[in-house]
């Protein structure tokens, strides 16, 4: 095979692996075609899709934990550095320092630390241990450092876990911080992108590496420290205890406490004081947004106390606020992965949003004067809106019509999707609990746990909530909650989530969206839906919604709804809630909305949708054509336009025409050219006398393949394949058609000359 004749795979297999190999690289330190992305799931209307998946040609490693180099390949076709732009694109998000780019007669090398490039020769190319020198000089390590920094993941070969890109750049960018001498450190990371699996492995090669000897990992929350133990942690049980009954054991190295155990109000002496401040070399903060940077609040007596230990903030986001402030407590991020980052690489789940206008929501309420409540109390004469209800005022029939909206929600799709409905508060929590058991008696019957309030005050729902979160257990399936559930609850499956509170808080309001953007395709989940019954959708256009760490209003979400006084004179108890069963409620606006990656609302007719970025793609009907004679060209374009969130399926239901070839869908909504079925194009090829230019079992196979197109589409007369299947088989073996025809070449011309013939 002569070199211009070479493919890309030819070039890899016969130029670059080689000159990589021949440089020292043995098989364990480059991993061919590495795909680091799972691609974005994209849906229209009840169908989804995943996007390609980023993918390098070459990852170069000097340890399985650490990355050094990508290589991107290209055929004879293209220069040298052709390749060069997509592999320093592709080294920016894996944080890697060298990218190199190939067409098999030598290498085009970008050095990322000091922004040089150079050409060398295949038997140029740099050793694992000559590109190591290069970034342990450019970084300054000492030989103290660089055993740290070297120290390998921990890797369980019963599950062949290991960390995922982002992941990987959050632990090693803390342990070379460590190692050098960093004592505070953030690390935000969005729900559901394996905060914890990251902070286990932190300290686990912290611990190897003997750096640091005895680590505390604080939480506020039970079952955050449980699942954490259960899970993540769980190669440390040998060596790790929890704190419950403010006792210390010193003989453990691993410590997981609540804050609530290590504090005690009603002590002058602290319980954490009885261990030395230097007892603990690393402190791990998990929901550092949760009050912990706030300089009155308990967990900052911890930190301040442990202050000589390694402390790691770890949050989906972080808390700005006059009184609350983690960058300025532990620093500007280390490194950030967001929700967006998170969707568009196929690792959090997408969303769907279905807004729904209340009258009395929208338009506000206002009683008559002298009206009062079902209880006989006198109700005060203002204008109540949104804000109001639930919080200051009932209207039960606006309960019963949520409570009937997420049950004909339920009932058209799934009704034992995971559901969580966010309520105002406890009260709210329990009356929505009340008014959905009545719409869905029918399945409480069946398991009253169909149905259940989790909520601070609710043992028995608590002790729920672990089956609740649970992959595996059918009940609870719809739980109403206010607070509980905004954070730590880790709940995979959980496939709606409806807001009927208002929430002011950003930091609240994206925890909230976490508790759905997980993902569990084995158990059908891969994308959820919000019922918003209050707008708060409209944070998803607030620039601060996934952005850099967010300043929010002043709110304490860990405190309780009411905060009961001691009784002193002039005390006076909250007003109980009027309540009102005459009023009547309904719906005036319901809204389909979906949101691309990058959070920009989706809201038009998905026809004028498709139409606008159609012509985006292809300015006039000529441009289409051109490219879409091949089937290579073609196959590219129905690629292209799933990842512009355009599926052509979605798209010929919402057409009203299930018949129609994606030639014909894309010309009529795109160019306004009357589209033709599939039956049609076939008909019109046989009244043209098309079939006159075959003779016997040649004009038979092309008349059955006409046919074929007419039931199934363009692709099975574009795959020679299709011969094995019937009706072809009654004309011969497929070596006797390819006969018929004169040989192969003339069958595959004579096939994409009828696909021309169908087109015109």
């Amino acid at each position: 095979m002569t070199f211009d004749k070479l493919t890309e795979e030819d070039v890899k297999f016969q130029f670059i692996t080689p000159a990589i190999e021949d440089a020292g690289w043995n098989k364990n330190q480059f991993k061919f075609e590495y795909s680091f992305t799972d691609g974005e799931i994209q849906i229209r209307g009840d169908k989804t899709n995943r996007g390609p998946k980023k993918r390098a040609d070459y990852l170069l490693l000097y340890k399985p934990n650490l990355p050094i180099a990508i290589v991107e390949a290209k055929d004879q076709y293209h220069s040298l550095g052709d390749g060069i732009q997509q592999a320093v694109d592709y080294a920016n998000i894996l944080d890697i320092p060298f990218a190199f780019s190939s067409n098999g007669t030598g290498f085009l090398e970008r050095d990322r630390i000091n922004g040089t490039e150079r050409e060398i020769s295949l038997d140029e190319f740099p050793s694992p241990e000559e590109l190591w020198e290069r970034y342990k000089l450019s970084k300054e390590f000492t030989p103290t450092e660089e055993k740290i920094v070297t120290q390998p993941y921990y890797y369980d070969i019963n599950s062949n876990k290991e960390p995922r890109y982002y992941q990987r750049i959050a632990i090693n960018r803390t342990i070379e911080a460590i190692a050098k001498g960093q004592n505070r450190i953030l690390l935000v990371m969005a729900t559901g992108t394996g905060k914890t699996f990251t902070a286990f492995q932190i300290a686990h090669r912290l611990k190897e590496s003997g750096l640091k000897k005895k680590i505390l990992y604080l939480a506020d929350r039970n079952i955050l420290i449980d699942q954490t133990m259960d899970n993540d942690f769980k190669p440390f049980e040998k060596v790790m205890t929890k704190i419950e009954k403010k006792e210390m054991d010193t003989s453990y190295e691993i410590y997981f406490a609540l804050y609530q155990q290590l504090v005690d109000d009603k002590k002058s002496k602290q319980p954490f004081t009885s261990l030395e401040p230097e007892f603990f070399d690393l402190i791990i903060v998990d929901e550092c947004h949760r009050g912990s940077a706030s300089q009155d609040s308990e967990w900052r007596q911890i930190l301040e106390y442990f202050h000589t230990a390694t402390q790691i903030g770890m949050t989906a986001t972080p808390k700005e606020t006059k009184k609350i402030s983690n960058i300025d407590y532990f620093g500007e991020p280390i490194y950030t992965y967001s929700l967006k980052d998170g969707i568009k690489d196929g690792f959090l789940a997408p969303y769907k949003v279905i807004r729904i206008g209340i009258d009395k929501d929208l338009m506000g309420y206002r009683p008559e004067k002298g009206k009062k409540d079902k209880n006989g109390n006198l109700i005060e004469d203002r204008e109540y809106n949104v804000l109001d209800f639930d919080k200051n005022i009932i209207l039960e029939k606006r309960r019963k019509l949520v409570a009937k909206k997420i049950t004909e929600f339920l009932k058209k799709t799934d009704r034992f999707s995971k559901t969580i409905v966010f309520c105002v508060d406890t009260e709210h929590a329990d009356a929505m609990r009340h008014y959905l058991i009545n719409e869905n008696s029918d399945l409480v019957a069946e398991d009253e746990r169909y149905i259940m309030r989790i909520t601070g005050n609710d043992e028995e729902g608590k002790r729920q909530l672990d089956y609740f979160i649970s992959n595996n257990e059918k009940y609870p399936t719809i739980v109403t909650t206010s607070k509980l559930l905004t954070t730590g609850v880790d709940c995979k499956t959980c496939k709606l989530i409806v807001l009927d509170e208002n929430i002011n808080s950003m930091t609240e309001f994206k925890q909230i969206i976490g508790r759905g953007t997980r993902i569990e395709e084995k158990y059908g989940k891969n994308h959820f839906t919000i019922l918003d019954f209050r707008n708060n959708s409209r944070k998803f256009v607030d620039p601060e919604f996934d952005g850099e760490p967010i300043s929010v209003a002043d709110i304490d979400i860990d405190k309780p709804i009411f905060t009961l006084s001691p009784k002193i004179d002039g005390y006076k108890p909250p007003k109980p809630k009027p309540k009102i069963n005459d009023v009547d409620v309904n719906i005036i606006l319901e809204q389909n909305q979906c949101y691309d990656s990058n959070g920009n609302l989706i809201t038009e007719n998905l026809i004028n949708y498709s139409k606008n970025k159609l012509i985006e793609e292809y300015n006039d009907l000529n441009t289409f054509l051109s490219k879409w004679t091949s089937e290579m060209k073609r196959n590219a374009i129905i690629d292209e336009l799933y990842q512009h969130d355009i599926f052509l399926d979605e798209l010929r239901e919402a057409a009203g025409n299930k018949d129609i070839d994606d030639f014909d869908l894309i010309c009529h909504i795109a160019f306004d050219k009357k589209p033709l079925t599939r039956q049609e194009r076939a008909n019109n090829v046989k009244k043209r006398g098309y079939l006159n230019k075959y003779e016997g079992i040649a004009k038979q196979v092309i008349n059955g393949l006409i046919d074929k197109y007419a039931s199934d589409g363009i692709e099975d007369i574009e795959n020679i394949q299709v011969l094995d299947n019937e009706p072809f088989r009654n004309f011969g073996s497929p070596i006797k058609i390819v006969k018929a025809f004169g040989g192969k070449n003339n069958l595959l011309n004579a096939m994409h000359d009828l696909k021309r013939e169908l087109f015109i």
